[in-house]
């Protein structure tokens, strides 16, 4: 009898350990898996909130993405009306040029032009130009290479971008202005010095076209090869010009005198093409006197375009 009884507690030990170990593996096993779950979770929950981060960010791309385009057809809008005021700005020009030529204004026109730049002392011709809301024409050319001699080592490719910015126009003078060192040997030669400022121009304007060239020297310095040149310009799609009014800065000018004694004696056209240049201290220093001057005599300011009857095509 007491054999059966420590039996049947050794059994009932054994079951109560069994249990004991099943709810230890048990509570082992849940509290594991309730771990992993919690990391679970936890990694879902980073999941999800990047998700959601990326998906903002996503959408404030597009948001950009959608400002951009808005703003480039706005720029491309921009582009549109500039061109269409340009064109009926110089339509009203050339309407003008015809009336005085005809007799019916009593306007003149002053086409005020500026050769061999860019120049450091350019800055100060803009300037004074600025000062009488007055537009002029810039016939450019790379001879001074990428620095200014005068003054300064800064480079001169910012001032193209500054004659755009005030509204002038820029023209072709040639990149090497070499009257003297081969620039007229043949036609070729003088073509490939205008094509290489024509490059050199759109470069530095992000591709500002010009249709207008002058001869360095003027057209008569070409001798003999004017002519086949003239056909090589106009088969390119360039006009011409010369001037016929000037201060005489493009050659040995000694005092301020000498300059308006050039002036007075070269102005006898209701429509005149003013040549001068841009480094010559004379000139700058009296081209508020000549604005002034010109103005008393009912001239007003156009800059230089392709359709203008100066322009020789």
């Amino acid at each position: 009898m007491e054999k059966n009884v420590r039996r049947s507690k050794t059994k009932y030990l054994i079951i109560e350990i069994f249990l004991l170990l099943l709810i230890g593996i048990s509570l082992y096993v849940f509290f594991n898996y309730q771990s992993k779950l919690d990391n679970n979770k936890k990694e879902y929950s980073k999941l999800l909130d990047t998700y959601k981060e990326k998906e903002q960010n996503a959408i404030s791309i597009d948001n950009e993405l959608e400002k951009i385009n808005e703003n480039i057809k706005a720029y491309e809008n921009i582009d549109k009306e500039i061109e269409n005021t340009k064109k009926t700005y110089f339509e009203t020009a050339k309407q003008l040029e015809n009336d005085i030529i005809n007799g019916k204004s009593n306007k003149k026109i002053a086409y005020l032009t500026f050769d061999d730049g860019p120049y450091f002392n350019t800055y100060k011709v803009l300037d004074i130009l600025d000062k009488y809301n007055i537009k002029a024409t810039f016939f450019t050319t790379s001879v001074n290479g990428k620095v200014f001699f005068e003054e300064t080592n800064d480079y001169n490719y910012a001032l193209y971008k500054e004659y755009l910015k005030r509204g002038h126009t820029i023209a072709n003078h040639t990149y090497t202005h070499g009257i003297f060192k081969g620039l007229y040997n043949n036609v070729d030669s003088f073509m490939d010095a205008v094509i290489k400022q024509e490059e050199h121009i759109k470069e530095q304007t992000n591709g500002y076209i010009t249709n207008i060239v002058r001869f360095p020297g003027g057209s008569g310095t070409a001798g003999s090869l004017k002519y086949p040149i003239i056909e090589a310009l106009r088969q390119r799609g360039y006009g011409w010009v010369d001037w016929n009014a000037y201060d005489g800065d493009g050659w040995d000018l000694r005092t301020v005198d000498e300059a308006w004694g050039y002036l007075r004696k070269s102005i006898n056209e209701d429509i005149e093409v003013f040549l001068f240049h841009d480094y010559c201290k004379i000139t700058t220093d009296i081209l508020p006197d000549i604005i002034k001057y010109l103005q008393d005599r009912n001239y007003i300011f156009l800059p230089l375009f392709y359709e203008s009857t100066m322009i020789n095509k």
